[in-house]
């Protein structure tokens, strides 16, 4: 497709890279089952015993290899394995959506050669301190052991000590549906890392779990290590595996940023969307100052995302979280699965519907006008592919005066001016 040239006064943009230390490569079965083999993992394993496996619904790398090798661990010490969604309200809390969300990720009943059971139906496990149910699911009760299989990172809801991982798969994503509602509306009173830890403590105490197999990855989105750790162990393991997830998580190398264009947001990509971490907006509120705030950094004034991913399947959690969209992601939006999200979660923020236009040339002459900048030239822009992916950005000169001096950073090539379609939309961000 042809372009139409440039928009007037826009600046021009570089590329960027951000060249993280790049994990060593990991044989993923060697690995695992070095560690099945160290901690007697498989002893307690009986002929013909049913084991759930609960798998989530982020886009993790290397999810369907790790959790193949985890059944094939399994099958190989004689038990019966079965894969459960634990993934809350995702998929829109249907047993199809759930399934359908595995399926993205390549993990069918085909590929995995085990069934897949994907009700909805829970069983109360227990009481919290406040007298409520815990609500968990009725199928990994109807096995005789349970493994969860999670990322360990930094969570998007809610700062602190403990963020997505064992315990939290354990407390909302192994809950389904009810078991997410109930654990975010009691979130909203005595916040979430206590209500996770009190409800994976609950559960560890009365669910047959045997171990859980802890995911790392680096600022590349590549694995960095796997750990196997038993059942009596999550609570005080992952705490240390949180920590050292934390400090690879990747960011921005600018303290302050103007406008900040997101090619693309989805479940598969963070649960918000795009990550809180990253964007540095809590699903709670956010200002549209234009003032700055020196305790956040980096601090965005504006943030435009242009379209939804294909595996998001029209789930638009995190749209709010931007100033401008298009009208094009509007039209993507499956309203009953994003409105169920923000529901259950209890962060109506992020379903909310931005200003938006019909492409992406209206999208950012608008939004340059709402900064009140003396010039656009001296506007710091950034673009970026999504949040998960922070290896390269595009950056307008202003912003390159204000990159952090790191020597992870490098300059590809010199400015270049930006350039639209026909239809006044940017070009896909470089691969």
């Amino acid at each position: 497709m042809g372009t139409t040239g440039g928009m007037a006064d826009f600046p021009k943009m570089a590329e960027v890279r951000q060249q993280y230390p790049a994990s060593p490569p990991l044989n993923l079965p060697v690995l695992l089952n070095r560690q099945f083999a160290e901690m007697n993992a498989l002893s307690g394993i009986t002929p013909g015993m049913k084991v759930a496996v609960g798998v989530g619904s982020r886009g993790i790398a290397n999810l369907r290899e790790i959790v193949h090798v985890v059944l094939d661990a399994l099958r190989a010490a004689g038990a019966s394995p079965f894969i459960v969604p634990a993934m809350g309200s995702h998929g829109g809390a249907t047993p199809e959506g759930q399934e359908s969300t595995l399926a993205e990720y390549g993990i069918t009943r085909e590929t995995m050669e085990v069934p897949i059971a994907s009700s909805m139906e829970v069983r109360s496990i227990g009481k919290t301190a406040g007298g409520l149910d815990i609500p968990f699911s009725a199928a990994a009760l109807e096995a005789s052991g349970i493994v969860v299989v999670n990322r360990i990172k930094p969570h998007t809801d809610f700062r602190g000590s403990l963020g997505s991982g064992l315990q939290k798969m354990l407390a909302i994503g192994l809950g389904k549906h009810a078991g997410a509602s109930s654990a975010h509306r009691e979130a909203s009173r005595f916040g979430h890392e206590a209500v996770i830890r009190e409800r994976a403590k609950a559960i560890l105490a009365a669910a047959p779990v045997l171990w859980g197999v802890a995911i790392l990855e680096d600022q590349n989105h590549q694995t960095a290590d796997v750990r196997v750790v038993p059942a009596a162990h999550i609570p005080e393991e992952e705490d240390g595996l949180f920590a050292r997830a934390s400090s690879l998580m990747p960011r921005l190398p600018l303290e302050e940023i103007d406008l900040l264009i997101v090619d693309r947001i989805g479940k598969e990509i963070s649960g918000t969307g795009m990550d809180t971490n990253v964007i540095n907006r809590d699903i709670l509120e956010y200002s549209t100052s234009l003032r700055p705030d020196s305790s956040i950094k980096p601090h965005i004034f504006r943030i435009f995302v242009r379209e939804l991913t294909e595996a998001t399947k029209g789930n638009g959690i995190g749209i709010g979280l931007a100033d401008f969209t298009t009208s094009r992601a509007v039209r993507a939006l499956d309203l009953r699965y994003t409105y169920v999200n923000a529901i259950t979660s209890l962060g109506l923020l992020p379903a909310k519907i931005p200003i938006h236009f019909e492409s992406d040339r209206e999208v950012l002459e608008n939004a340059i006008s709402s900064l009140a900048a003396p010039s656009p030239a001296a506007l710091r822009i950034v673009r970026i592919a999504d949040t998960l992916n922070l290896s390269r950005l595009l950056v307008s000169e202003a912003g390159l005066e204000s990159l952090d001096k790191q020597a992870h950073l490098s300059i590809a090539g010199g400015l270049q001016p930006v350039e639209f379609d026909r239809e006044g939309n940017l070009r896909r961000f470089p691969a």
